[in-house]
């Protein structure tokens, strides 16, 4: 039994290491209560249909970009169907998302973002990261939001380890740091020879949350 120390703390060796140990969020648990419905629901997502051991019962599907995945499927859980509700799903481009989603047939709520009073339609109108949003359900009523992100708040993503979930999150990544770099080369009044280095500078400090170069 580990010794406690006054303020509840232990004293315990032990313990001092549970911290340094990864644990990584990788399923997510849907209640459903129609397996083939869920299964061609989320296939139609465009999400990849994992591979499970045979004869377990679980279905398991990953976003794209995403290292979490969800799984449903009899017995799972005792938790009644349609009861996880607004579940993230981050995305560089909202509006991109959401019409990759309509044109695969899902009924997706408008974009809409938060004002004093609650919520109000239409993205950020500063295109702020965090600050746009949208929401669509499966058939159980499970919901999901939809959360535009680009640049994150700092301490969230080691600078060391930047990397990018997706071609098209690279994609927009890479835009918005030819825009961003446009207004650099007006600030200077020259030609930078040496963009791909103020590229790479910019997107590494947009995703860790750091100061962006000017």
């Amino acid at each position: 039994m580990a010794n406690l120390k006054s303020d509840g703390s232990s004293n315990d060796a032990r313990g001092a290491s549970v911290a340094r140990v990864d644990m990584k969020l990788e399923v997510v648990v849907i209640p459903v209560a129609d397996v083939d419905r869920a299964t061609s629901f989320y296939a139609r997502l465009g999400w990849r249909q994992d591979v499970t051991p045979p004869g377990s019962g679980v279905v398991q599907f990953t976003p794209p970009g995403s290292p979490c995945s969800i799984q449903f499927g009899k017995n799972l859980t005792s938790a009644s169907p349609g009861s996880v509700q607004r579940t993230y799903l981050i995305v560089s481009d909202i509006e991109a998302a959401r019409d990759e989603l309509v044109a695969a047939g899902i009924e997706v709520s408008e974009i809409f973002h938060f004002g004093p009073a609650g919520p109000v339609p239409g993205p950020d109108p500063e295109h702020r990261t965090y600050g746009s949003f949208a929401t669509f359900s499966d058939p159980d009523g499970n919901s999901w939001l939809l959360q535009e992100i680009t640049k994150r708040l700092p301490g969230r993503i080691d600078a060391a380890a930047t990397s990018f979930g997706s071609a098209s999150d690279l994609a927009s990544a890479f835009r918005r740091a030819e825009a961003a770099h446009g207004e650099h080369e007006k600030g200077t009044g020259q030609r930078d020879a040496n963009w791909p280095d103020w590229y790479a500078e910019y997107m590494v400090a947009e995703q860790s949350g750091i100061e962006l170069p000017t």
